[in-house]
């Protein structure tokens, strides 16, 4: 390049930045789509940016997931959605991950091996996470509780800095996990939980530590197994979302991962998170009828309700994992029979994306839209559709966990802006 062209390529990969208080300027370079902030507080020391949820704050480099959401494209390490969903199982997707690559045929079988071998749970650890519970517990309340108390039945998972110590409880978490999900929807229903089956895979496994009830050896239908599978694999991971966040700024503590990954199912309990997909079948439920869509739909527009399943921080069109298991609920239900909450939310979705008020917003159906009714339909109970997605989502927590401490990612904290009081003088209380 000449002189000429490296100064335009310069100032078109690049901003500058003037403080008019004192006429000082910098120039920051564009790197993957954005600057650096050292350079900001470099010329600017002790002035913050303000960004309430992050919502144009990158909080890391991270290899692992990519969104284009103006798109609608998700890819895992490089793969589109829509081939993982189709061509892979849920344990190639999570070994892809937590490796960076797809596993060949003897990776896989040795990762599968290694999987089923961690996956039944002590009967101490049994009784310990469950016992103390109430039959009625939420089975998210009781996951949380269980992995936080994992943490103290595996005190060497706190030397975080030990990378076979960190691969070591990342298998005894992706395997677990279904296992303490089965158990606590077992113990809430009064069922004693069937041991893993080395003839089964991990979801075949989950399903039947679900279904089985002991006197018939449970044969999983391969249509609900591959759609499980899908769910698990679009479930997998999702950039840097709330509960993401939070098992980064948890495990950036170096907090033991069972601690850390606790932090995640907490976040993702909620209804902005990953309990929507509830919200979407609660909200169905009192839409009852499709003669009641279009006044839903007004009262929406009115502010009178919310529209569970539509929109996304991040995708300003279809969410690409809604349209993959749209197609997926239609083949559930030809075993099921249809559901008619199903019609209501395709007369929901069409009603939605004809009108100029969701248009003009950019709200479409993301993943939760579909989900639950899939999860309904296969028997789960609505109070076990986030856990379902806690199962999937540990692989990618756990991903982002092990990228972070590889890193040797400085501790989390953000800074605020103090909008408090100035300095009191104190008053004694019997002049207050």
């Amino acid at each position: 390049m000449t002189s000429d062209q490296l100064l335009e390529h310069s100032l078109s990969d690049s901003i500058t930045i003037t403080d008019n208080r004192s006429g000082e300027s910098i120039e920051i370079p564009i790197v993957d789509g954005g600057i650096d902030s050292s350079s900001w507080t470099k010329l600017l020391p002790g002035l913050w940016f303000k960004d309430e949820g992050f919502a144009a704050t990158a909080v890391t480099n991270s290899s692992i997931t990519f969104i284009d959401g103006a798109a609608g494209r998700l890819e895992y390490r490089g793969y589109p959605i829509e081939d993982l969903a189709n061509n892979s199982s849920f344990l190639e997707v999570a070994f892809l991950l937590l490796n960076g690559d797809l596993p060949n045929q003897m990776q896989l079988s040795s990762w599968e091996e290694t999987i089923s071998e961690a996956s039944d749970l002590d009967p101490n650890h049994h009784d310990l996470l469950l016992q103390a519970f109430q039959k009625d517990s939420h089975p998210m309340g009781m996951l949380t509780s269980a992995l936080a108390a994992l943490s103290s039945m595996y005190p060497d998972s706190r030397n975080v800095e030990d990378p076979q110590i960190r691969s070591k409880h990342t298998v005894n978490l992706i395997a677990k996990i279904p296992s303490i999900a089965a158990a606590a929807e077992n113990f809430r229903n009064g069922r004693t939980t069937q041991p893993f089956r080395q003839d089964l895979s991990y979801t075949e496994n989950f399903l039947a530590a679900i279904y089985a009830n002991g006197d018939v050896e449970y044969a999983p239908d391969p249509t609900f197994t591959k759609a499980l599978e899908q769910l698990f694999i679009l479930h997998a991971d999702h950039e840097q979302n709330c509960s993401t966040t939070a098992v980064r700024v948890v495990g950036s503590a170096h907090a033991d991962p069972y601690s850390a990954i606790a932090a995640g199912s907490a976040a993702l309990s909620g209804p902005r998170h990953g309990g929507a997909n509830e919200a979407v079948i609660n909200m169905l439920d009192r839409i009852e009828t499709l003669d009641n869509v279009d006044a839903f739909v007004d009262s929406v527009k009115n502010g009178d309700d919310l529209l569970w399943g539509f929109g996304h921080r991040v995708y300003k069109n279809y969410d690409p994992r809604a349209q993959i298991i749209k197609d997926t609920a239609h083949q559930i239900f030809e075993i099921t029979g249809k559901n008619p909450k199903l019609d209501i939310a395709l007369k929901l979705e069409e009603t939605a994306l004809a009108d100029e008020y969701f248009i003009s917003r950019k709200l479409y159906p993301n993943v939760d839209f579909y989900s639950g009714l899939i999860y309904q339909a296969m028997g789960f109970p609505v109070k076990m559709f986030t856990v379902l997605f806690a199962i999937a989502r540990t692989s990618g927590w756990l991903s982002h966990w092990n990228e972070m401490l590889e890193r040797n990612t400085r501790i989390a904290r953000p800074r605020q802006l103090y909008i408090g009081n100035a300095t009191r003088d104190f008053t004694s209380i019997q002049d207050r």
